[in-house]
């Protein structure tokens, strides 16, 4: 088929889908309850069904008082037994895929169940929602006269007892739609290589001379992708390259860290940036407008959303909410319902509604990765403003970063540990840690309160981080490429002392 032809049957079958979203957009509570019902339809003979008696649940809050709020470990028992190959246990269709998942960089592994419905009804819907929605706010989009440079994770899928185990985007590609490995680069073959840096040589010596007309992929590891191009291709920016490059699909961390670096790579004010919310447990969320900082959340992928707001989180006056009680400018806790046979289960992600109609959030971090040693709440969300604005005022550029409490001792006062691996460094370290202070001081008013005359907290300790420190210590864990992320904040002192003995 001519790519002119394609381009506009794909441009027309997607927009279709657009009326529907619309329906979301307009009835989000109805929407929202007629999932969970479906869910529970689905389910009713399911063992956990059974205990539960999903039959009788006519209402949310009936739902809300019998199954209990789960945490992976709670579940992982039921789940170890359908990875031996028993079923029915919590979804009724063979689970046969399980999502790898480490979370960040913790030993345990996480088995996360994806189910054919979870594929086809979440995970793929939204990557045709994704293009759907760049190309109603792009009406002159070319996207589809080329192909996606596609960065997915390191790990092949291995099989164990009849079933399959992977890094999700390593399933997905494994059972990958044909229209979406058409539009895609590098190959399959490609895509699943176990070996990272074996694999950034074979994705460079494929795509190269493709025309790349999309990126999709982690910004941290993608940046490194992008600049091995440069480099072996001896060009200045991206463009040199692929001319038709127009919009980069990112999602994983936060962006603003790493936006400045892209600004370098693809100089063109016209270039799009459009970030996604999707984890091994689903896809949940997607920028439905062009230059936005906010995400729709998507409410029809075969999940039941509810929120804990984190004034409360688990304390003994915790309260769970649905989606349509929540309210816009406060940071809660996810917990989800899904396709998968996920039942009420914490996925330990936080978020800020920035908007009620419609339904759109910014991910504003871990219920697990903050530092809060002093009471300072310290979130990623802040850390991520704070660096962002010190960059600006110092002319630095940060590659990787993770912070980490200095506990009291003895007359001493306790402070915040940063190690910062910089692009570009600050010319003075001291004052760069002087404007992150204080840009901390300006966004939490709890971190200002610890920081006031110093009385609780001292002035932070920053260290410049060798060249490659967190790749080195990502790669002795064997843990690089796709979804493995550095912990950015962290209450204890196990990854910062790991690294500071790392950059002696």
């Amino acid at each position: 088929m001519p790519i002119p032809l394609f381009n506009s049957i794909a441009s027309w079958l997607l927009k279709k889908r657009y009326h529907q979203i619309e329906l979301f957009l307009k009835y989000p509570g109805e929407v929202q309850e007629e999932v969970l019902f479906q869910l529970l339809g689905i389910a009713e003979d399911t063992k956990i069904g059974r205990e539960h008696e999903f039959d009788s649940i006519k209402s949310y809050k009936t739902f809300a008082e019998r199954i209990p709020i789960v945490s992976y470990e709670e579940i992982e028992p039921l789940i170890e037994r359908t990875r031996r190959g028993e079923q029915n246990i919590f979804w009724p269709t063979t689970i046969k895929w399980f999502a790898k998942s480490s979370g960040t960089t913790n030993a345990k592994s996480k088995f996360i169940p994806v189910s054919a419905e979870a594929l086809e009804d979440c995970h793929y819907k939204s990557g045709k929602d994704l293009l759907c929605l760049y190309l109603n706010n792009n009406e002159n989009s070319q996207l589809f006269a080329g192909k996606s440079l596609r960065l997915g994770g390191s790990k092949e899928l291995y099989e164990d007892n009849g079933t399959f185990f992977g890094d999700l985007s390593a399933i997905l590609i494994d059972n990958m739609p044909f229209w979406a490995e058409l539009s895609s680069t590098p190959s399959s073959r490609v895509s699943l290589m176990s070996e990272w840096e074996t694999k950034m040589n074979a994705i460079i010596k494929e795509s190269i001379h493709e025309n790349v007309t999309s990126l999709a992929g982690v910004p941290s590891w993608m940046l490194v992708l992008l600049n091995q191009v440069l480099e072996k291709t001896g060009k200045q920016d991206l463009f040199e390259i692929w001319e038709n490059l127009e919009v980069y699909f990112h999602g994983g961390v936060n962006f603003n860290p790493y936006l400045e670096q892209y600004h370098n790579l693809l100089p063109k004010k016209s270039f799009n940036y459009y970030e996604i919310y999707n984890a091994s447990e689903g896809f949940f969320a997607i920028q439905d407008r062009n230059n936005a900082d906010d995400l729709l959340l998507m409410l029809d992928y075969g999940i039941f959303y509810e929120f804990i707001p984190m004034e409360t989180y688990g304390s003994l006056d915790q309260k769970v909410i649905p989606l349509w009680e929540v309210e816009e400018h406060k940071n809660y806790a996810i917990i989800i319902t899904t396709n998968s046979g996920l039942w009420r289960y914490k996925i330990g992600d936080t978020v800020r509604f920035t908007s009620t109609n419609p339904y759109r959030i910014k991910i504003t971090g871990r219920t697990k990765h903050h530092i809060n040693a002093f009471g300072e709440e310290l979130i990623i969300e802040n850390a991520e403003e704070a660096l962002r604005n010190s960059c600006q005022k110092t002319g630095a550029e940060i590659m990787d970063y993770t912070a980490a409490p200095i506990f009291m001792s003895g007359n001493e006062k306790g402070a915040h540990e940063w190690i910062i691996e910089f692009r570009k460094a600050p010319e003075e370290i001291e004052y760069f840690t002087e404007v992150l202070d204080n840009a901390l001081k300006s966004i939490n008013s709890d971190y200002e309160a610890k920081r006031y005359n110093s009385m609780t907290l001292k002035m932070p300790k920053v260290h410049m981080a060798r060249k490659n420190l967190f790749y080195d210590w990502l790669k002795s864990k064997g843990k690089l490429g796709g979804q493995h992320k550095i912990p950015r904040l962290s209450n204890d002192r196990v990854y910062v002392d790991e690294l500071l003995e790392m950059n002696k």
